[in-house]
C-alpha cells in the first residue's frame, strides 16, 4: 500500500513534467537563443557603429514600419501563389504516390525522374516558365509546385511501404480488400511520414514564390527585394527576408496543426517522442522480467 501511494503522485505529476519540459525545449531554448543572438548583433552596431550592408536589428525594424504597407501588398501575392502552388505539389504528388505504390514497376521507372528533377536548378528553368506562360501567376504556381512535390511524394511511397507487414497478412486472412487494408492499416501508419514530407514542402512553398518572382513579376516580395536591393536598402530587404521567413513558420505552423487535428492519437501522451520512449521502456521492462 505504502508503494503504490508513493507510485500515486509520480504518476500524477508526470504529464505536468512532461509539459514544463516540452515547453522549455521548444519554446523558451529557441527564443532565448534567438533574443541573445540579436542582442548581440545590436550591440555589435552600437560598440562598432552602424555597417551599411549589415544594419542593426533596429534599423531593420524601423525599416519593417516604414514599408509594412508595401510589404504586406506585396506578401499578399506571395502567399497565394505559395497556396496555389502547394496544393497543386500536394494533388500531383499524391497521385504519383499512389501509382507508385500500386504499380512497383513503376518505382523502377519514376523514382529515378524524381530525383534527377531535384538536380536541376530551379532558378535555372524558372526563365522558361516565363517565356511561356508570361508574367502572370501561373509560372510562380509552377517553381512552387516543382520545388514541393518532390519530399511529399518520397514520404508518402515511404510510409506507405513502411506498413506493419504483420497487420496486413492478417486482414488478408480475414479476406480483406486491398481498399480496407489502405484505409485501416496503411494509410493511418503513413500519416507521420507523410505529414513530415507536407510540413518541408510548405516551408519550401515561399520561397519557391519568391524564386520565381526573382525571375520576372509584377507584384510580390520577390520583385520587392530586387527594387530594394538596386536602391542599396539593405534593412529594407531584410525586413523583407524577414517576413519571408514569419510567413514560412506560419505555413509550417499551420501544417503542424493540422496534423494534431488529424492524429490526436499519436500525441495523446504529449507528444510523439513520448510515445516512443514508453514504448521502448515498456519492452526493457518486459525483456527484464521475462529474463
Amino acid at each position: 500500500m505504502n508503494q503504490d501511494k508513493e507510485k500515486e503522485p509520480q504518476t500524477i505529476n508526470k504529464p505536468l513534467r512532461n509539459w514544463r519540459f516540452r515547453f522549455i525545449k521548444n519554446i523558451i531554448m529557441p527564443f532565448s537563443f534567438i533574443i541573445v543572438i540579436l542582442f548581440a548583433w545590436e550591440a555589435y552596431g552600437v560598440v562598432f557603429g552602424e555597417n551599411r550592408l549589415l544594419p542593426p536589428p533596429s534599423r531593420i525594424i524601423n525599416a519593417f514600419v516604414e514599408t509594412r504597407e508595401l510589404l504586406f501588398f506585396h506578401a499578399k501575392y506571395t502567399l497565394i501563389e505559395a497556396a496555389m502552388g502547394f496544393l497543386l505539389a500536394f494533388l500531383v504528388s499524391v497521385f504519383l504516390a499512389l501509382l507508385i505504390d500500386h504499380f512497383k514497376l513503376l518505382k523502377q521507372a519514376i523514382y529515378p525522374l524524381l530525383v534527377i528533377s531535384q538536380t536541376v536548378p530551379i532558378v535555372a528553368i524558372a526563365p522558361l516558365f516565363i517565356v511561356l506562360f508570361g508574367f502572370g501567376i501561373l509560372p510562380k504556381v509552377i517553381v512552387v509546385a516543382l520545388m514541393c512535390f518532390f519530399p511529399i511524394v518520397i514520404s508518402m511511397v515511404e510510409g506507405l511501404q513502411a506498413a506493419d507487414k504483420d497487420m496486413v497478412d492478417l486482414l488478408r486472412v480475414m479476406d480483406a480488400s486491398n481498399w480496407q487494408i489502405f484505409r485501416l492499416v496503411r494509410f493511418p501508419a503513413a500519416l507521420v511520414s507523410i505529414f513530415s514530407g507536407i510540413k518541408i514542402a510548405a516551408a519550401y512553398s515561399v520561397m519557391g514564390a519568391v524564386i520565381g518572382e526573382w525571375v520576372g513579376a509584377r507584384y510580390g516580395l520577390g520583385l520587392f527585394m530586387i527594387l530594394v536591393q538596386k536602391s542599396f536598402r539593405t534593412d529594407q530587404m531584410l525586413a523583407a527576408i524577414a517576413v519571408i521567413t514569419a510567413a514560412s513558420l506560419l505555413l509550417f505552423g499551420a501544417m503542424e496543426l493540422l496534423q494534431r487535428l488529424l492524429m490526436p492519437w499519436y500525441y495523446s501522451k504529449g507528444d510523439g517522442e513520448d510515445i516512443f520512449v514508453d514504448q521502448k521502456r515498456e519492452r526493457k521492462v518486459v525483456n527484464e522480467e521475462e529474463g
